[in-house]
């Protein structure tokens, strides 16, 4: 980022964050990697998932793909990204989806060493023992049926107690707010909502071994995306003390929908992101790592 531009992006970012009181930490740049495989289902990667270790990671695209790979570093900045396997994401029936039906968006690994995945277009979370087993769907509250059909569950997140929680990508509160749905294994619950800042939509959410709720958002413009990482301590059923990590200026990163949150051999605590290139020749799929303050 040319110096100029970064004094432009941080002091809107700082008159941003002062008006709404929110306390802003210092995020670092790490690295940006631009994965490239040449195969007819690569890409439109819309979640992650990374290995406390660094060394693995899941990747979903939007297309109903699951891909599991390992990410190849020299002094902790990735060099390379072996694939390991690749299946399509199944249906309740064990069919293939395509559509708005195999619309995946996000990704959580459960206690059991199976995993959770969001869905929009039809509205709703499901559960897999293993790649390439069929989906076991969670129940479908009423409040799902009104979301946006392009806007809904871009996030999926699980907590320490293996609570889901899941928010949408459009849709808000009368009050203009983000809510925030929670699986508890039995029913959904909204426990909290979150403040809408600016144009920025959340795309991706995790929860960091801090235990801190994390949110990736981005703002789409008519040159390029911006993105934005915030976070927050959850006490009980209340988000506290909410930071803004980092917000970008137009292009310095491609289309971030994924997020991963994880502590390397050093300890520090890593971000790692992924581009959904929308399956165009003019973006690109790209891994982007940033380390997070404590």
């Amino acid at each position: 980022m040319r110096l100029s531009l970064a004094i432009q992006v941080g002091a809107a970012l700082f008159l941003a964050t002062a008006a709404s009181g929110v306390d802003v930490k210092t995020a670092t740049h790490q690295s940006s990697f631009a994965w490239r495989h040449k195969a007819d289902w690569f890409g439109g990667f819309s979640a992650l998932h990374v290995s406390d270790n660094g060394q693995q990671m899941m990747a979903l695209s939007d297309r109903a793909r699951l891909v599991t790979a390992r990410i190849d570093r020299l002094d902790g900045e990735i060099t390379g990204i072996r694939i390991l396997g690749q299946w399509p994401v199944l249906s309740s029936n064990g069919h293939r989806m395509s559509g708005g039906v195999g619309d995946s968006e996000g990704i959580a690994a459960a206690p059991d060493g199976g995993f959770y995945i969001s869905f929009e277009g039809v509205h709703r979370v499901a559960h897999y023992p293993a790649p390439g087993t069929k989906a076991r769907v969670l129940p479908r509250p009423r409040a799902f049926q009104h979301l946006a059909d392009n806007g809904s569950f871009e996030g999926l997140a699980i907590d320490r107690r293996g609570r889901l929680y899941t928010l949408p990508e459009t849709n808000r509160t009368s009050d203009g707010e983000i809510p925030v749905y929670r699986w508890n294994g039995q029913t959904w619950s909204t426990p909290f909502v979150l403040p809408q800042r600016g144009w920025f939509k959340p795309v991706a959410a995790d929860f960091g071994p801090d235990g801190r709720f994390y949110v990736l958002e981005r703002n789409l413009t008519a040159i390029g995306f911006r993105s934005r990482l915030r976070r927050w301590d959850l006490t009980g059923d209340v988000p506290n003390a909410e930071e803004t990590l980092f917000e970008t200026g137009t292009g310095a990163h491609d289309n971030l929908e994924g997020l991963s949150i994880w502590r390397d051999d050093r300890g520090r605590l890593r971000a790692t992101m992924i581009s959904d290139d929308n399956f165009l020749a003019l973006q690109r799929t790209e891994l982007v790592e940033y380390l997070l303050p404590d």
